[in-house]
């Protein structure tokens, strides 16, 4: 009698596993489609202040005199979406209308750079704008980003400078 109970009951369980893993008529056929989603990429550029900047005046005498000046806002504008980085530099033009000022004597101090995305970025002070030299990098960049900075320019007129109005051209680029 006691075996019968237990066959009972084994073929109770069995029968609702078969119930159990029943599968629905529905799922007798099947339809996949696969779907894609492009994220274009976008461009790196910079902008910088296109009007003219008075730097400042100074007496001729004594020298060497010090001029100190901020340039106005620069930004790069990184919409590559991407994880490369960048590189910003700037050099100058050697002053015109004038004697005696070269453009080793105009330095760059880009100072405190606001980021907006994710960028780690890094800026350099240049003694010199003689060359196209490096003043901001961009590393560990995930996606869209844009840095800003308000840099100082500081021009030292030699002694021996001529009085006159100097006129250089600033150029920003960024790769």
């Amino acid at each position: 009698m006691r075996n019968m109970k237990i066959a009972a009951a084994a073929l109770f369980l069995g029968g609702a596993g078969v119930l159990t893993f029943a599968v629905p008529a529905f799922a007798a056929t099947a339809a996949d489609t696969p779907v894609t989603v492009v994220v274009s990429q976008g461009t790196l550029g910079i902008s910088a202040p296109t009007a003219s900047v008075l730097l400042g005046t100074t007496p001729a005498n004594p020298s060497p005199q010090t001029v100190t000046a901020q340039l106005g806002l620069v930004q790069v504008t990184d919409n590559r979406a991407g994880t490369a980085g960048w590189v910003a530099a700037v050099g100058a033009t050697a002053p015109s209308d004038g004697t005696g000022i070269p453009t080793s004597a105009m330095a760059y101090n880009p100072g405190a750079t606001t980021v907006v995305g994710t960028a780690t970025v890094t800026g350099t002070n240049l003694a010199s704008m003689a060359t196209q030299s490096t003043v901001e990098t961009a590393t560990f960049v995930s996606g869209d980003n844009t840095a800003t900075w308000n840099p100082s320019i500081v021009v030292t007129v030699p002694a021996g400078a001529v009085a006159g109005t100097y006129s250089a051209t600033i150029t920003h680029s960024v790769s």
